[in-house]
């Protein structure tokens, strides 16, 4: 009886995926992966992003960014999805840093540090990195990976909103404008904290706004936003969402000025 109502579940699911368009079926993959995490999570009594943690700790090499790198989507790939700009598109995001050779680089939204090392792994001596990160249990962990990447003197990771931090960047943190910023947290913001970096003098000729996830699960007013304000010029850069077949891309926005 158990299996057949494995195999009709099993049946429906597929089903489903077969029958929604691409960014249901995205979505309806994410939140089916986060429920059997969460499920995880209660037996294990631990997070993924502790799982994650340990998988880096146990198998990375220390000192070598690339070899966190490679664990993490190691990791998420064949054990438990994360929302890490991952593999795929960080080959994109690379090739961005090194054509903008930023000197100060802001990224919202840390999560477990992935991008974060991603990022810096690849900036000359004296450049930093600023992620504003909200969760401190994320924070934390962020830490310890950036840390154990050997890349804690580039990164400083700043823990609250985003609205309240990015005010303080000129004052507080000794920011005079960003090179690159790297958005990557809560979709609905990426418009309004674009517009508040605007707003606070962050950006200037040149700056380049990098937005991930426009597609899946999709920053529509952010987009349209950058694309008809006349004040960026926009190249969309199509890719496959992290650890899944399935479509999303990056948007760069260079600030005109």
């Amino acid at each position: 009886m158990v299996i057949i109502l494995i195999a009709f579940g099993t049946l429906v699911i597929v089903s489903l995926l077969v029958s929604f368009n691409d960014l249901w079926r995205a979505l309806f993959k994410i939140f089916f992966s986060e429920i059997c995490n969460k499920i995880k999570s209660i037996f294990m009594s631990q997070t993924k992003e502790q799982r994650i943690l340990d998988f880096v700790l146990q198998n990375a090499t220390c000192g070598d960014p690339q070899s966190v790198l490679d664990n993490i989507d190691k990791y998420c790939r064949l054990k438990e999805w994360a929302m890490n700009v991952g593999d795929q598109k960080g080959l994109i995001l690379d090739n961005i840093v090194k054509e903008t050779d930023p000197s100060v680089v802001l990224e919202l939204g840390t999560y477990c540090g992935y991008s974060s090392v991603r990022i810096s792994r690849l900036l000359k001596p004296g450049a930093r990195v600023f992620t504003v990160e909200m969760n401190s249990d994320y924070a934390a962990i962020a830490k310890k990976i950036i840390e154990f990447a050997g890349l804690k003197d580039k990164v400083q990771i700043l823990e609250g909103s985003t609205s309240d931090i990015i005010p303080q960047l000129k004052k507080k943190f000794e920011v005079n404008t960003l090179d690159l910023v790297f958005v990557d947290h809560w979709k609905d913001k990426y418009k309004q904290d674009t517009q508040l970096l605007e707003k606070c003098s962050l950006l200037k000729r040149g700056s380049v706004v990098v937005a991930d996830n426009v597609i899946v699960p999709g920053a529509p007013d952010f987009l349209e936003y950058v694309r008809t304000c006349g004040r960026y010029d926009c190249t969309n850069f199509p890719s496959f969402l992290e650890y899944m077949n399935e479509k999303d891309a990056l948007e760069r926005a260079i600030f005109r000025g």
